[in-house]
């Protein structure tokens, strides 16, 4: 069976997914895009980039992957169902080069576009929402994407097997946090961590058997 998989997901060391005051202009909120220094750094970013601990990582993003879940926040800002034009945050070529299932109460019709990316909007639970991605992934594997909200419902509902999480040196003290109400989440997997010299920390997650 496909395995459900986070990546590269960018917490600071509070905690914190992405910062308050999210808008069209600040995807991240008031962290900007200090989460993601460590990413744009790397070769898979940019030719000439590092070669090293976090392109390593960064690279696992796409392979074995048939399908993203996504919240209605990482598709855009606040309010963006309002406006029907709206394609979300990640330009004409999104990065997902998938079917993407973006999780919202406000569902509209699927919007194709370059690269292999489709955003359906489905109003589901996180069960609901992975059987319908593995019915689309044909047998690959399954991309939470995020938020921290949902990756957080996805954990707290036992759906993950893998995760990567990059906790990077950076107070945010507001915004939405990825592990309240996780406790004792570290009895369920096996956790690895690895330093990086950018000064970010890698750390993996993998469900251990019952």
């Amino acid at each position: 069976m496909s395995l459900v998989r986070v990546h590269n997901f960018s917490i600071s060391l509070d905690g914190f997914g992405t910062g308050e005051g999210q808008t069209s202009e600040l995807h991240f909120g008031h962290a900007g895009d200090r989460l993601h220094q460590w990413m744009f750094a790397t070769q898979w970013w940019q030719p000439g980039g590092s070669s090293g601990v976090d392109d390593v990582f960064v690279q696992r993003f796409e392979p074995g992957i048939g399908v993203e879940i996504m919240g209605a926040g990482k598709f855009g800002h606040p309010g963006w169902h309002e406006d029907p034009e709206w394609k979300g945050a990640w330009g004409p070529n999104p990065p997902f080069h998938t079917p993407v299932f973006v999780l919202t109460h406000h569902t509209r019709p699927p919007i194709e576009m370059e690269g292999g990316t489709t955003f359906h909007f489905i109003d589901a639970s996180p069960a609901e929402a992975i059987d319908a991605a593995r019915e689309a992934a044909g047998g690959r594997d399954i991309r939470i994407g995020g938020g921290a909200t949902m990756i957080r419902e996805f954990l707290e509902a036992g759906l993950v097997d893998h995760m990567h999480v990059v906790v990077v040196p950076i107070l945010l003290g507001r915004g939405k946090r990825l592990w309240d109400g996780l406790e004792g989440i570290e009895k369920d997997y096996k956790i690895e961590a690895v330093s990086a010299p950018s000064g970010v920390t890698h750390l993996t997650f993998t469900r251990t058997a019952a």
